[in-house]
C-alpha cells in the first residue's frame, strides 16, 4: 500500500518513481576519502559567521579545478557553484552551510580545533561543533562526482555554501536570508532545493525525515516592565515590576497550554533571561526580560504573537505598570513539501535502504534553511552522524560533539541521486 501510494504521488509531481541508480558507485567509492580529508582539512581550520573566508576560499578552489561556474562573496562569504548538465531541463540548488560556533573543542581527535577568536569582545574557542564542516565536505564531494558526469544530468545544478546559519554578529546581516536577498534562487531560477543536517544522537546509515513542519520557527522577543521604585520595606509606596514580570512569565505559558492547539503542531515560549535590581532591599523601577517563540505553524505562530502583544501591556496595567514587547524573527519554519517528499522518497529508501529511512517528529530547533523553503519547494532531512553501537553520544553545540566520518558517503550519494532523479523525471 505504502509503495503504491509514493508511486502514485510521485506520478503526480512527475518524479520517476522507480529510478534506478546511476551508474556512480565507482564514483562515490574514489570520492569518500577525499570527503573526509576536506571535512578534517575544515575541521581543524574553522571560522565564526561571516568570517569564513579561508573555508571559502577552499571551496571556490575546489569548485574552479571541477570547471563549474563560480561565484564568490555572495552574503558576504558565500560560494555558489553553477554546473549546467548536458541536456536542458529544470534548475535543482544543493545547500551546505559552512560556518563554526564560539565554542572549546573537548576531545582527543587528531584533527581537533585549537583555533580561537573574539565573540561578543570575549577570546572563544573556535569549533564545528554542529557539522557544518561535514554538510561542506559532503556538498565538495557531490561537485566533483556531478562535474565528472554531466552526461547525466538534464538541467543545471546549483550548489550554494552558505555562511551565517548559525546567525551573523550584531548588526551584520547574513545566512539563508540575506542570500535569497541577493537573488542566489535567481539566475538561473531554482525549481526545488535540497539540503542534510548531519545527527551526532542517530546511526550511521540512517536517514530521518518529516514532511511538513520539520524544525521551528524561531524568534526573540524583548520585554521592558516598568514599575516604581521603593523601599523593600514599603512596597505599598511602589509598583514592583519583578512581581510583574512574574505575572506575565505565567501568563504567557498560560497561552501555550490553555490556548493553542498542542494536537496540531509544538510550540514553545521560553523566557530564558531577567534582569532587574541591584539590591536586596529595593523595590527596582524596571525589569527586562529575554525569551524565545518556537513554532511549526504560520497560522499557529501568528496568533501567539498576537496574543503576546496584547498579554504583555494588559498584564503590566493590571498591577500598576507598563510593559512594551517586541518579537523579532530569527529564522522561518522549514516546511517540507510534502509532494516533494512524497515524491523523492524512493530515492532515499533506494540508496539507504528502506529500514534505513524513518520518518521522525517535528524537531523545536531552527534552521535558516527555512528561507529557501520560502521562495521555493525543499527537503531538509538528517542524516546519521553516530558510530553504530554507541552507548554514548554528544549533543550538538556542545563541546563532546563528534561525528563517525564514515556516515559522510551516504550524504554524498542521498544528494547526488536526489539531485539526478529530480532533473531527470520522466
Amino acid at each position: 500500500m505504502r509503495t503504491t501510494l509514493i508511486a502514485c504521488l510521485c506520478c503526480l509531481f512527475g518524479i520517476n518513481t522507480f529510478a534506478q541508480s546511476h551508474d556512480l558507485e565507482e564514483a562515490y567509492q574514489n570520492i569518500e576519502s577525499k570527503v573526509i580529508e576536506w571535512r578534517r582539512d575544515i575541521h581543524q581550520n574553522p571560522e565564526l559567521s561571516n568570517r569564513e573566508f579561508k573555508t571559502a576560499a577552499k571551496i571556490a578552489a575546489h569548485l574552479t579545478s571541477l570547471g563549474i561556474e563560480v561565484q564568490t562573496g555572495v552574503a558576504h562569504t558565500g560560494v555558489v557553484g553553477i554546473l549546467k548538465g548536458d541536456s536542458p531541463g529544470k534548475t535543482v540548488a544543493l545547500r551546505a552551510d559552512i560556518d563554526a560556533l564560539p565554542v572549546y573543542e573537548r576531545n582527543d581527535l587528531p584533527f581537533k580545533s585549537t583555533v580561537t577568536s573574539e565573540f561578543l569582545g570575549e577570546k572563544v574557542g573556535v569549533m564545528h561543533a554542529c557539522g557544518h564542516d561535514t554538510h561542506t565536505a559532503i556538498l565538495m564531494g557531490v561537485a566533483e562526482v556531478m562535474a565528472n558526469n554531466k552526461d547525466k544530468i538534464n538541467g543545471t545544478i546549483k550548489f550554494i555554501f552558505q555562511p551565517a546559519e548559525e546567525g551573523p554578529p550584531p548588526g551584520e546581516e547574513g545566512g539563508a536570508k540575506l542570500m535569497v536577498k541577493e537573488g542566489v534562487l535567481k539566475n538561473p531560477d531554482v525549481d526545488a532545493i535540497f539540503g542534510l543536517h548531519i545527527n551526532s544522537q542517530t546511526p550511521v546509515g540512517m536517514i530521518r525525515y518529516k514532511s511538513g513542519g520539520t524544525m521551528a520557527a524561531a524568534q526573540s522577543f524583548t520585554i521592558n516592565v516598568k514599575g516604581k521604585q521603593a523601599h523593600g520595606s514599603r512596597p505599598w509606596a511602589g509598583v514592583d515590576p519583578i512581581l510583574i514580570s512574574a505575572k506575565i512569565i505565567d501568563g504567557l505559558q498560560t497561552i501555550i497550554s490553555r490556548e493553542t492547539e498542542l494536537t496540531n503542531e509544538a510550540a514553545v515560549i521560553t523566557v530564558g533571561k531577567i534582569k532587574s535590581g541591584v539590591r536586596f532591599n529595593i523595590i527596582p523601577e524596571s525589569a527586562e526580560m529575554l525569551g524565545t517563540i518556537r513554532t511549526l505553524d504560520y497560522d499557529m505562530k501568528d496568533k501567539l504573537n498576537k496574543r503576546m502583544m496584547e498579554m504583555v501591556p494588559a498584564i503590566a496595567k493590571a498591577y500598576g505598570g507598563e510593559a512594551t514587547i517586541e518579537i523579532k524573527d530569527a529564522t522561518d519554519i522549514t516546511y517540507n513539501e510534502p509532494k516533494l517528499v512524497s515524491a523523492m522518497l524512493p530515492t532515499l529508501i533506494r540508496v539507504a535502504g528502506e529500514s534505513n529511512v524513518v520518518e521522525q517528529k517535528a524537531i523545536t530547533g531552527a534552521e535558516d534553511f527555512s528561507y529557501f523553503q520560502r521562495e521555493v519547494p525543499g527537503f531538509f532531512f538528517f542524516l546519521g552522524g553516530m558510530t553504530p553501537g554507541n552507548t554514548e553520544s554528544f549533543g550538538h553545540h556542545t563541546p563532546d560533539f563528534i561525528i563517525d566520518d564514515s556516515g559522510l558517503i551516504l550524504g554524498v550519494k542521498a544528494l547526488t541521486e536526489l539531485s539526478l532523479d529530480y532533473l531527470n523525471k520522466s
